[in-house]
């Protein structure tokens, strides 16, 4: 059976190393899990005066309606600044509220990401896993995903051309997948 997975991308660069690894990861998973990108460069920033009788601005509910449908969620992160991009942290806020309808209580989630550096993006990783246990999405605590990007081990649309590097994304994916299957 296929889950259905809300992918948000904390990149809104066209050429987003990021977005091109959740596409690849996507391309993998095919079969068993359904990649569902989730816009949020369109999020207007958290303000808590724009909630109107109980709803927030179209985007918002656009975004927190992808989120309560998903299975599960996956959170795809660059690193600045050692830490987590604003425009992925301004999504988990908007869909925390309003109190008490948090989309992220009890969600399956999983976080992984890539960078040009060694580490790729391990301390952004390791904040965002804090915000979301906080949250209280279901995290997959392992594999862990810090990928270094090489651009040459990806085609435009998506297809790994590295089978060791194929072989990681697909572990990740698996068990992602069995992570989501064993809390839905």
């Amino acid at each position: 059976m296929s889950r259905t997975v809300a992918v948000l991308v904390g990149s809104l660069r066209s050429q987003s190393i990021n977005h091109t690894v959740a596409k690849a990861l996507a391309k993998v998973a095919e079969g068993r899990l359904a990649f569902d990108f989730v816009e949020i460069g369109d999020l207007p920033l958290y303000n808590d005066d724009l909630w109107h009788e109980g709803r927030g601005p179209e985007a918002v509910e656009r975004m927190r309606a992808q989120i309560a449908a998903a299975d599960g969620v996956l959170l795809v992160t660059p690193e600045y600044n050692r830490t987590v991009p604003g425009v992925l942290v301004n999504a988990l806020d908007w869909g925390s509220r309003p109190w008490g309808q948090s989309v992220w209580v009890n969600k399956p989630a999983g976080c992984c990401g890539a960078a040009t550096g060694a580490i790729g993006t391990a301390a952004a990783q390791l904040a965002l896993k804090a915000q979301m246990v906080t949250l209280g999405m279901v995290v997959m605590g392992h594999p862990e995903f810090y990928l270094k990007f090489e651009p040459e081990k990806f085609a435009e649309d998506g297809t790994v051309t590295d089978e060791s590097l194929r072989g990681f994304l697909k572990t990740y994916t698996d068990a992602l997948a069995a992570h989501i299957e064993r809390l839905c």
